[in-house]
């Protein structure tokens, strides 16, 4: 039966997998970031780039924040070149992660991608950190 879903049939195993393996360089998601942290040391650094009032009203615990234009070599210095940055923002309506992993790239250093954002950690049910949250608390 032909719909909107069959009439272009799926790509060759092979493809996908290597489609799937190579969006997973790139992106990671609010549940795996979660499970990350909770275990101690992630391995990465987890970074708000929207700006500074956003990111003091609430963000994602154990994020910093660099609103993408301060991503500059200078602002990376006190981290190693192999350090691993995983970028957010507002959540999939915002492409200020896209932004920040762009700027993140043209530097030279590692980085992936929170899909979802604060959108997808509040669709998530995780906690948040910040001004507001407090003033839920």
């Amino acid at each position: 039966m032909l719909n909107e879903v069959t009439h272009i049939p799926a790509a060759p195993a092979a493809e996908a997998l290597v489609h799937f393996q190579k969006r997973l360089t790139l992106e990671t998601d609010c549940a795996d970031v979660h499970a990350a942290f909770a275990v101690g040391n992630p391995g990465f650094v987890l970074v708000d780039v929207r700006g500074r009032k956003a990111f003091a009203a609430s963000h994602v615990p154990g994020a910093i924040n660099i609103p993408v234009l301060d991503l500059t070599e200078r602002r990376l210095a006190e981290y190693p070149a192999d350090t691993l940055f995983v970028v957010y923002c507002a959540g999939p309506h915002c492409n200020g992660a896209d932004k920040g992993a762009l700027r993140l790239a043209g530097l030279g250093r590692p980085v992936k991608l929170m899909i979802g954002g604060m959108t997808g950690w509040a669709d998530e049910g995780f906690s948040y950190a910040g001004a507001a949250a407090e003033a839920v608390a």
